[in-house]
């Protein structure tokens, strides 16, 4: 005969799956290793709150054993009639209504701490201020006190205070780090503030966490922490950006940006007498890890992305240069290598 797997053999097999699961993928995307104090913060109170919730689980499954053991039915128990009916027990009544509310004082008291400590506002003397706008379906990120403007990617000091001033340009998104901590929601018209600290330098992922549009999943972004010293050389970088090419191959698809791109793209320290703000920041476009947050910043990814954009992050606002020839291509992927 066939034998089948009992219902609560499958279901503990699929929740074991599912723990092996949550394992995979990249670390910098977990909140269970957290890498600045915020984050920190957040997973001592997950910490606590699945430390409560296994205790009373444990408390819970003991009785229930006991209970089922201790009051089983025996041989004989038919002649014996009815057992004594309990009436109450005013004593275990208390006990099971105080229990839990003590359990749940020991669980608010350092949740409302915390979150009112994450909502201070810093000291601006110790911190960095940046401005953070979510589009569909990229990133904005505006340092207003040194004149800097980037996307999809936001540089910040370790050890220092990040004073994240966020709102939605067009529909609601979230701004989410899981490895430094912080998730907060951000609607058009709303201003909203996220303190994040990073303890040492690295790159950690970061994600929309609000359903926004056809392209969701893919409005990712990157959090660069470096060392103070050299994330003052970035922003020096980003203040005196190299000057446009004049010659080459990159000279000609200069001029086929100004033609296509600048009415929605800024490109500073090239010249340009009109910078667009509808579409990310190209300045220094050449030194970024990534192309609209999705694609590796290399030669083949970015000749791609020109041609169909669509194909690669659907719903997005960026026109398709496919009416352009490859040579022309070409020529806009060499000058935009070339921003630094």
């Amino acid at each position: 005969m066939k034998r089948c797997l009992p219902a609560s053999g499958a279901a503990m097999g699929i929740l074991t799956a599912f723990s092996l699961l949550t394992g995979c993928g990249n670390h910098n995307m977990s909140a269970l290793d957290p890498q600045g104090p915020v984050g920190k913060s957040e997973l001592n109170l997950i910490y606590l709150s699945t430390g409560i919730m296994t205790f009373v689980v444990v408390v819970v499954t003991v009785i229930y054993i006991y209970v089922v053991w201790r009051y089983r039915e025996r041989p004989g128990d038919e002649e014996k009639g009815i057992p004594e009916q309990v009436a109450g027990s005013k004593k275990l009544e208390v006990l099971w209504t105080v229990i839990p509310i003590m359990l749940l004082i020991v669980l608010a008291v350092p949740t409302i701490a915390t979150t009112f400590s994450l909502k201070e506002k810093p000291d601006p003397a110790d911190s960095l201020r940046i401005n953070v706008t979510g589009y569909q379906y990229w990133w904005g990120f505006e340092y207003p006190e040194q004149k800097v403007t980037t996307a999809n990617e936001v540089h910040i000091p370790t050890g220092k205070k990040v004073d994240l001033i966020m709102t939605a340009h067009d529909v609601i998104h979230a701004f989410w780090v899981p490895s430094l901590g912080g998730k907060q929601d951000l609607s058009p018209g709303k201003t909203d503030r996220l303190v994040l600290q990073a303890d040492k330098p690295g790159i950690y992922e970061g994600k929309c966490a609000e359903l926004c549009g056809a392209s969701h999943s893919l409005m990712n972004f990157r959090v660069i922490a470096h060392e103070p010293k050299d994330f003052d050389q970035w922003i020096s970088s980003q203040q005196n950006p190299k000057s446009r090419p004049t010659v080459g191959r990159a000279e000609e698809g200069r001029r086929w940006v100004e033609q296509n791109c600048i009415g929605c793209h800024a490109v500073r320290g090239a010249g340009y007498r009109v910078l667009g703000r509808t579409g990310p920041e190209l300045t220094a476009f050449g030194e970024r890890t990534r192309i609209a947050g999705v694609l590796d910043n290399n030669r083949d990814n970015l000749k791609a992305w020109l041609k169909n954009p669509q194909d690669i992050k659907p719903g997005n606002r960026m026109p398709a240069f496919d009416h352009l020839s490859e040579k022309d291509l070409d020529a806009i992927v060499n000058y935009l290598q070339e921003l630094k």
